[in-house]
């Protein structure tokens, strides 16, 4: 590198070497390894505004660490993903209109801005702040702002079911599940089937029904239709994990569980949040939930729980054992 040293008075070949340096940040010494360029001839150190701004941005970042703040690009992540300008952002949050821009170029934020910037990277926070604070933007950008956010929600929610089906629902195929993997958006399909076919369809009903459903179609077409487990237990027949199932989709808005009291009894009806996909279905898989509706209809939850502790898969197992697909052969609905 060519550089004119003051000392020698000439044009020399500089060379770069590695010196601990010592900068003031926000009145706090941090040291850091600074490059520098220094004439070979003499040692005189020599100005390099770009390896100079390397090094002050060392000794930021390590304030940064030391202090827990946001990453200028941390901050402007924040930004983006609300889709806001910088001075955008800026106004929503009441700071001046280049506060942002100075962060997100390099420049440390006060800690009350951080922790406000840390509060707001959750989306559902961020809904919090756009109800409840008084906001210098208008009606229109507050409602563009708070579908950005349920989009994002959705988004994560997304995310987070993904992994908790691979988790849980991940089973190889098997003769535990039809050998089929779990099909989280075929076993949806056949609660809304079900809820929407069955009028006051209760929880223990529908788990029996989707149970037949599957056992039905394995025995005709050598494989189930969602992929589901299902284990022995008091009531008959029920898919493994079903809580958390329906925890998924009342999330998912899928369906959920109405809780209520008739003549003192508490009854866990199953509502319906959207229409049947019947694009989802083949035929064969339609006939056999339409069968099994049919055989059913009449039925209420005690006398299709009764119905099913004749089964032999039910039968031959104890409480909490999980039944094989193998049973299959012995229902009959016809």
């Amino acid at each position: 590198m060519k550089k004119y040293c003051d000392v020698c008075e000439k044009e020399i070949d500089a060379k770069i070497i590695e010196k601990e340096e010592v900068y003031n940040v926000c009145g706090e010494p941090i040291a850091v390894n600074a490059r520098l360029i220094v004439c070979p001839e003499c040692g005189e150190e020599l100005f390099c505004e770009e390896l100079d701004s390397e090094t002050l941005n060392k000794a930021y970042d390590v304030y940064r660490r030391k202090h827990k703040l946001l990453s200028p690009k941390e901050i402007r992540e924040i930004r983006e993903q609300y889709g806001l300008s910088q001075r955008g952002f800026a106004k929503l949050l009441n700071w001046g209109d280049k506060t942002i821009c100075r962060y997100e170029n390099g420049s440390i934020q006060d800690k009350a801005h951080n922790s406000l910037l840390l509060f707001l990277r959750e989306p559902s926070n961020m809904r919090t702040y756009l109800t409840d604070n008084e906001l210098t933007i208008d009606d229109k950008q507050k409602q563009a702002l708070l579908c950005k956010v349920e989009k994002l929600e959705q988004s994560e929610l997304m995310e987070s079911s993904e992994g908790v089906l691979a988790i849980y629902f991940s089973d190889a195929p098997s003769e535990w599940n039809g050998f089929k993997r779990f099909d989280f958006e075929k076993y949806c399909a056949m609660v809304l089937f079900f809820a929407k076919e069955q009028t006051n369809l209760l929880k223990t009903k529908l788990l029996k029904l989707i149970n037949y459903a599957d056992m039905i179609f394995y025995k005709e077409n050598g494989i189930s239709m969602s992929g589901a487990s299902y284990i022995h237990w008091p009531h008959g027949p029920v898919v493994d994990n079903m809580d958390m199932l329906f925890g998924l989709m009342e999330k998912k808005h899928v369906a959920h569980i109405d809780v209520a009291f008739e003549n003192g009894y508490e009854c866990h009806r199953v509502v319906p949040e959207q229409d049947i996909p019947y694009s989802l279905f083949n035929e064969r898989e339609i006939d056999v939930l339409t069968r099994v509706s049919n055989k059913f209809a009449s039925y209420g939850s005690v006398q299709i729980s009764d119905y099913s502790h004749k089964e032999v898969g039910y039968t031959k197992t104890k409480l909490r054992e999980m039944i094989s697909y193998a049973y299959a052969k012995d229902i009959s609905i016809d």
